[in-house]
């Protein structure tokens, strides 16, 4: 079995009761009723995000074994809360310094960007709950190990808790093409880095969030980099910035 794999209605309902992380839900469409209620409202309490899918779907997912109409996928570790976050950056007396990712969808790149948070110093990341990969086992291994060493929020509403560190103090600078060049940016102070996903970048209401918006000087003929290629970049640019100041 798939390690972030459980199924079965007993098996699933003892994990939703232990209070671990569960990335997701998927309930059989047809068929539902009496225990899948209760998970279903479960779900909507603790905002774990569920999907219904047909038999066919599971079956394959599960190879075929008795999964009984249910499945959930199991985060490998705990998730923090951004309370976390903010409190590890007063112990360490520390500006804050955090890096949020927007619809990020790319496991190796959450994983890589985990990686470089940690060597970086970064105090936390925080990701959505929705439209956005989870921690995985891939996220994991792509991390070398970084994974058990950063906090790692995931929350509902990410506009929200940006406006919620700007009160805290944070500048946000989120990265897209087209806005102030990276290196005559201010970066030191506390500081929120949000980089987008691979594809559309940053969402709209997340884009208008931010204090500013920063790029990278692109001088060849390719217009873009990979996220956890850019978000490395600018990760290290405040490391540099704050070690100068």
């Amino acid at each position: 079995m798939n390690e972030e794999i459980v199924y079965g209605r007993n098996a699933v309902w003892e994990l939703l009761q232990s209070g671990k992380p569960v990335n997701k839900l998927l309930f059989q469409s047809e068929g539902t009723g009496g225990r899948f209620q209760d998970m279903v409202s479960h779900a909507r309490g603790q905002q774990i995000p569920f999907q219904f899918v047909d038999k066919v779907a599971l079956d394959r997912l599960t190879e075929k074994a008795k999964h009984q109409g249910v499945l959930a996928y199991a985060s490998p570790r705990e998730y923090a809360e951004v309370e976390d976050i903010l409190a590890l950056a007063k112990e360490k007396e520390e500006d804050l310094f955090i890096l949020v990712l927007d619809e990020v969808e790319d496991p190796h790149n959450l994983g890589a960007l985990i990686r470089t948070a940690d060597a970086a110093g970064v105090h936390g990341v925080i990701i959505p709950k929705r439209r956005s990969v989870s921690l995985t086992s891939t996220v994991a291994k792509t991390s070398a190990g970084a994974i058990e060493h950063v906090l790692v929020a995931r929350v509902g509403n990410l506009v929200q808790t940006l406006k919620d560190l700007q009160k805290a103090g944070c500048w946000v600078s989120g990265a897209e093409a087209g806005g102030t060049e990276v290196y005559r940016s201010d970066l030191t102070g506390p500081r929120v880095i949000v980089v987008g996903s691979e594809g559309k970048g940053l969402s709209r209401l997340v884009k208008e969030t931010c204090d500013e918006i920063i790029s990278l000087p692109m001088r060849g003929q390719i217009n873009s980099l990979n996220a956890s290629v850019a978000g490395s970049i600018l990760l290290y640019e405040v490391v540099r910035q704050r070690s100068g100041k």
